[in-house]
């Protein structure tokens, strides 16, 4: 019974997607040409795409396949833009090299796996890094080629609602010209006062990826999920690192329950954390850094020194300088642009996509927003739901989560019910020895509708999935619970928590 009314929400779901989206009063006109982009890029295009990351490569990609002439311009002259540059991308490389690194000097020995003078070879390993960046990046340029569009290396400024000025990097000029022009420039560090990042001592996510010797003391300012990444691989290699958080928790928007077993688990790791915590002053005079620190709510200043110290508190969208406002595109007070459904901004043919409007500042995010754009541009149907978007933070162990979280569910005032279930019990987690975390679903008491699932596990980042699709297709936690997973998994412990959330689970 739970797998047919699964496959009966997956039709009702379309049928009210499609006409939901049949009835939108937007609507654009203009004639599909089936060849490709050709000639240069002034000649006119169907698409114009300003940035070339994420959400702006895969939407020339994706407008290309639809039949659209289209040109992207890049000002970096490497496509892939700040994910793939200098963040998810190098990050993710140095996660997992410093992890290696940590198990063959912490766990090897207890899988009978014996070795000696484990040591860092920190060029090789940044090398390792700079390697797959530039063979992802290159990959993209293929991908353009392949897919006819036309890529301009260069900084682009709107001069029109239909034209783009661009500064190549070889020092020229040229105007790019499109029927509709695509917004997709991502966003910046977000800077804080009264400390001045120089890329050396006091640095950005950008110089964390790239520091030429592991320091001995590392503070982190900001505990979200960049911050507890980059600190996690420098805290491997042998830094001592402390987190500095304004706020009372970590991660703010982790489930509660989570959060607090993953600081737990990050404590145990010898992270240390200043929760409550606000720098007040910055002293780089001498070798080091010195912070000056006190209570966010007032109070008596400490200091705290450090070799390095990472700033990472938070995102901010790159809109400035893009001549926005000569052509009358309105932003909000962020620095954001507001769009419609479609992506369009209150200037007919201008749309905006990814990190520059309202929602989750993620790569994936992005290239939906990038996908569902041109879709709605060659007269299709595109269709995001920020309420479902994953998040992921790529520790050790890593963080999942899809939907609400308790404490917001409490507050929707909703009856509900919470299956957990810990991988201490699961077979596959025991057998590795690598069994910390637990898997919680959350679903509303009458229907068993999930509402949420959150995963600390190894590999969490890909548990999350079977999560996601569930709850794309309005799943109940017996539906997941009555399909069948392979023996022996990680992923039984999502089954064995839908079990738990409805019923009862067999193996705890």
């Amino acid at each position: 019974m739970a797998m047919a009314s699964l496959a009966r929400k997956k039709a009702l779901y379309f049928s009210s997607y499609l006409c939901k989206s049949s009835s939108s009063s937007f609507k654009y006109s203009f004639s599909v040409s089936r060849g490709f982009a050709s000639g240069s890029a002034s000649d006119e295009n169907d698409v114009v795409i300003i940035g070339g990351g994420p959400g702006g490569y895969v939407a020339a990609i994706k407008a290309a396949q639809l039949g659209l002439k289209t040109t992207c311009i890049e000002k970096r002259g490497a496509l892939g833009g700040t994910c793939l540059n200098v963040g998810c991308i190098p990050s993710k490389a140095l996660l997992h090299s410093s992890h290696m690194y940590h198990e063959a000097k912490h766990a090897f020995a207890n899988h009978g796996v014996k070795v000696s003078n484990v040591e860092v070879d920190l060029p090789a390993m940044l090398g390792q890094k700079d390697k797959a960046v530039s063979n992802l990046t290159r990959g993209i340029e293929g991908l353009f080629k392949k897919n006819k569009v036309t890529y301009v290396k260069g900084y682009g400024k709107l001069i029109s609602p239909s034209e783009v000025s661009v500064e190549t990097i070889e020092g020229e000029n040229t105007v790019v010209k499109g029927k509709n022009i695509i917004i997709a420039t991502g966003s910046d560090v977000k800077p804080l006062p009264g400390i001045t990042i120089d890329e050396k001592k006091i640095v950005s996510s950008t110089g964390a990826l790239s520091l030429s010797e592991i320091p001995k003391k590392l503070v982190v300012i900001g505990a979200g999920y960049i911050g507890l990444e980059l600190g996690s691989v420098w805290g491997r290699l042998g830094s001592e690192v402390t987190v500095v958080e304004f706020a009372s928790d970590i991660v703010p928007s982790m489930d509660g329950e989570i959060r607090k077993q993953f600081q737990r688990s990050l404590e145990k790791q010898k992270m240390k954390f200043m929760l409550k915590t606000k720098v007040v002053g910055v002293d780089t005079s001498g070798e080091g850094v010195k912070l000056t620190l006190e209570p966010s709510a007032g109070g008596d200043q400490t200091t705290l020194e450090a070799d390095v110290v990472l700033v990472s508190a938070g995102r901010t969208p790159f809109t400035a300088g893009l001549g926005l406002d000569k052509i009358g595109v309105e932003m909000d007070k962020m620095g954001r642009i507001p769009v419609n459904e479609r992506f369009g901004t209150n200037v007919p043919g201008v749309f905006a996509i990814g990190d520059v409007i309202p929602g989750p500042m993620l790569a994936h995010k992005a290239e939906e927003d990038g996908v569902a754009c041109v879709e709605y541009i060659a007269g299709k149907v595109g269709h995001v739901d920020y309420d479902l978007v994953p998040g992921v933070c790529y520790t050790h162990p890593e963080v999942a989560s899809i939907g609400k979280t308790e404490e917001q569910v409490k507050t929707m005032g909703v009856e509900y019910r919470v299956g957990k279930f810990p991988f201490m019990a699961n077979s596959r987690a025991k057998a590795i020895d690598n069994a910390e975390g637990l898997v919680k679903i959350i679903a509303e008491k009458e229907s068993d509708k999930i509402l949420g699932v959150h995963i600390m596990s190894p590999n969490a980042g890909e548990l999350i999935h079977e999560a996601v699709l569930a709850l794309q297709y309005g799943a109940s936690s017996e539906d997941i619970a009555r399909t069948c997973h392979a023996h022996p998994t990680m992923s039984e412990a999502l089954k064995e928590a839908a079990m738990a959330t409805y019923d009862k689970a067999i193996h705890i």
